[in-house]
């Protein structure tokens, strides 16, 4: 046979072998630059009258290291969208007025973030805030003549924009740059606060005045424990409530925040309705009658993944009382309808999120939505539909409408369809949720990624995944930063375990890793690759392991007690569990896990410290790590790479001076992917990842 023919023949069997597995060879693998050509579209905001919804959609542009937020509008009924901004510098934050003409929305347009407005009708924006400092988190009072909105100012002086601004001059006039701090917390995640605290404004449309209602030295509101808008207007806009943090003499080892309610009116004072309760209140969320606040409230202090409840305070009666507290699982978001009588709320739900309906009356929550991952609920005027974004492992984030029925499952339709173009042109992974015998005899949850097309006669490398939290989870969902099908698409197959200490499979499976870091949740991850190893998916010569924060501490961990993986990958990772306790911000995480701190629970700390381990190092390992990381410290990521090249185990560094916890910026974000690649192609692909 001619060589011409041998081609042709092989073309064809190659092409009848990937037709019989499933993939087609007409696409191409969802690669890493298709994840920075996706649109990013989030915060959906149904209009009054029910009949459009604003969002945000973000592009990123990878030659300038930026991205760009606009806002855009797609009509609840469905239909096709259109682009409302257009400006350079980008809108996010899309805020219907109360008359549905306008929308406020956030931008850097002119220097600093501040607030702007924009008819429907068209013309140019108007810019409403015109502050010295930048401002984040507006919301409209229900009259339309208010805004409120948050913003980091210096506590000690006054708090008009004059004096802001004149207290930063000074400052950089001085020629110093030395702090003098007398409390903790004066970093938090990836900023220094510089003595700034975040306080709650009210500005007035009609005066073009900002009034700081919460002035003091204490956040208003605080660290966020997740949940919607940390404030909200009563019905007749005199009302605000709001999120009050700890004191500053223990703000960084306690989560007793409070919900306070406050007259917008001049020297009003503010009433704290929920001190009894002695754990974290927040996200408020006023009936449209205004007789009751529903909020997002946990029982202890201390505890950050505390179960999050549903509460709600009468304001005539002075009570609070528990709803929906057969439902074990962390409440997130919450919606009124408009008469009143029927709250919608999202729980987190074995990987994804389930929506119930409440009606007050029968106090029996109804499951509308079954594990289906959404986020940014609204409600329309009459009940009947809701709007939220929606995703998938597979899909990143779009407009939908839930069609609330009155019997069975809400259905689902989509109101944007931003990416549809690009990924229909890809081949993207096959994902499954799987389930396997963990510790103590418990059924484990993960999600499992297969190649295109896999072909069972073939042999794949393995990657194990871990999640960070620890009280976190792998959800259904599409991330940036560690997105499973991303790696499945290059070859892998990848296992996501939800091992113990993972949230949204009932509260007593959450708290089961506190003060067991390295027991459980590693036999977890160990029995997932057996699984895998079972079934035929992963070979045991080439395996490999990677993970983030409490991920990262994970892998660390594995490090020291097994030889199993062929690689692994350590990004912000916890080393010495001392060391971490003295340089983290947020100090309430590591006493209660350990319960105290290390001067009084040394045993503990030392027990699950992966550092004291370090002898058995032997698995080639990528450490990464961002300088501005307070939450893992950068010497969490250094201690660990001396200790591998002291002991010359094949080890890489992968520095970045300018980012925190996470890598954000497009530029590093490619950079580590690429990093990350070649790691794990080399060592366990085995092969260059240019192939």
């Amino acid at each position: 046979m001619k060589a011409g023919s041998l081609a042709r023949c092989a073309l064809g069997l190659l092409a009848l072998t990937f037709i019989a597995f499933g993939a087609d060879p007409a696409k191409q693998p969802f690669g890493l630059s298709d994840l920075f050509a996706l649109h990013r579209l989030s915060d959906p905001q149904l209009s009054p009258d029910g009949k459009w919804v604003a969002y945000s959609q973000r592009s990123v542009a990878l030659e300038k290291n930026q991205t760009v937020s606009q806002i855009w509008l797609v009509p609840a009924a469905g239909g096709s969208p259109r682009q409302l901004t257009f400006h350079e510098k980008g809108a996010s934050r899309p805020r219907w007025a109360p008359d549905g003409k306008s929308i406020a929305f956030l931008s850097t347009r002119s220097g600093s973030q501040q607030i702007w407005s924009l008819g429907l009708d068209g013309g140019e924006a108007r810019q409403l805030t015109s502050l010295s400092f930048d401002v984040d988190n507006h919301i409209w009072a229900p009259t339309g003549r208010h805004l409120a909105f948050t913003a980091d100012v210096h506590p000690d002086v006054e708090s008009d924009s004059a004096a802001q601004a004149a207290k930063q001059k000074e400052i950089e006039a001085s020629g110093v740059k030395a702090e003098i701090f007398d409390n903790l917390l004066f970093r938090h995640w990836a900023d220094w606060r510089h003595g700034k605290r975040t306080h709650t404004f009210v500005y007035s449309i009609d005066y073009n005045d900002a009034r700081d209602l919460t002035k003091g030295n204490q956040d208003a509101p605080p660290f966020s424990l997740g949940g919607p808008d940390p404030m909200a207007f009563s019905p007749d806009g005199r009302t605000l409530a709001y999120t009050l943090g700890p004191a500053a003499t223990n703000e960084a080892w306690s989560t007793d925040a409070n919900l306070l309610t406050i007259g917008i009116a001049a020297e009003s004072p503010a009433t704290c309705i929920t001190c009894d309760n002695k754990g974290w209140d927040g996200s408020p969320v006023f009936s449209p009658d205004g007789k009751f606040v529903a909020f997002r409230s946990q029982e202890r202090d201390g505890y950050e993944a505390d179960r999050f409840r549903l509460s709600i305070y009468d304001l005539s009666s002075k009570q609070t009382k528990r709803l929906a507290d057969s439902i074990d699982r962390w409440v997130d978001e919450i919606v009124w309808t408009a008469d009143s009588k029927t709250l919608f709320f999202s729980v987190e739900d074995e990987g994804s999120t389930s929506v119930y309906r409440l009606d007050l009356t029968g106090n029996t929550p109804r499951k509308i939505v079954s594990r289906k991952t959404l986020s940014s609920l609204s409600a329309s005027p009459d009940g009947k539909f809701l709007i939220a974004q929606h995703q998938t492992l597979t899909h990143p984030g779009e407009i939908v409408r839930i069609d609330v029925q009155n019997e069975g499952e809400a259905k689902i339709y989509p109101l944007t369809k931003a990416n549809e173009k690009l990924l229909a042109d890809r081949a993207m992974p096959e994902i499954s949720s799987i389930r396997y015998t963990g510790a103590h005899n418990k059924q484990i949850q993960a999600w499992l990624a297969k190649p295109p097309g896999l072909d069972p006669r073939k042999e794949y490398p393995f990657l194990l995944l871990i999640h960070g939290g620890p009280q976190s989870a792998w959800r259904d969902a599409f991330s940036y930063r560690w997105n499973g099908a991303l790696f499945a698409a290059r070859g892998y197959v990848v296992l996501m375990p939800n091992p113990h200490g993972s949230s949204g499979f009932g509260q007593a499976f959450t708290e089961q890793i506190s003060g067991d870091w390295g027991g459980a949740v590693y036999q977890d991850v160990m029995k997932a690759a057996d699984w895998a190893v079972a079934q035929g998916l992963a070979k045991t010569n080439r395996m490999a392991a990677a993970g983030a924060s409490f991920g990262g501490y994970m892998v660390n961990w594995i490090l020291g007690h097994t030889d199993r993986f062929q690689a692994l990958v350590s990004h912000a990772g916890v080393y010495n569990l001392e060391s971490m306790y003295g340089t983290t911000e947020e100090l309430w995480f590591p006493e209660w896990e350990f319960g105290g701190p290390p001067w009084k629970k040394r045993e503990l700390y030392e027990k699950f410290s992966p550092h004291r381990f370090a002898a058995n190092f032997k698995t080639p390992t990528l450490v990464t790590h961002g300088e501005l990381d307070f939450r893992v410290n950068i010497g969490e990521g250094l201690q660990l790479f001396t200790a591998l090249q002291r002991q010359g185990v094949p080890s890489r560094l992968l520095y970045f001076p300018d980012e925190g916890h996470w890598i954000s910026k497009p530029k590093n974000s490619k950079l580590w992917h690429e990093t990350v690649f070649d790691w794990l192609d080399r060592h366990v692909n085995l092969k260059p990842s240019g192939e």
